[in-house]
């Protein structure tokens, strides 16, 4: 299994703010995304599920090396 990281602010803030996100979740839809896209500042977006989920689309924002976890929440309104 690939070795994936997670920056300070996610620690310090994303999984405080939104307990409820598990990193597990995260490096699945990394893994497995629906859509990638490139954004600003060299970070990408991956959405994906969780079978916990229950079928909700869950972003993840990383780093330039797509290995390094900086954000990740819940998105509404997710269009392929």
């Amino acid at each position: 299994m690939e070795e994936y990281g997670f920056t300070e602010y996610f620690e310090r803030e994303v999984l405080r703010k939104r307990a409820y996100i598990k990193k597990e979740w995260c490096i699945q839809v990394i893994s497995h995304p629906l859509k990638v896209e490139i954004q600003e500042g060299n970070r990408f977006r991956f959405w994906g599920t969780a079978d916990e989920l229950d079928g909700r689309i869950l972003r993840v924002i990383t780093l330039a090396d797509k290995k390094t976890i900086h954000n990740a929440f819940l998105d509404r309104g997710f269009k392929p």
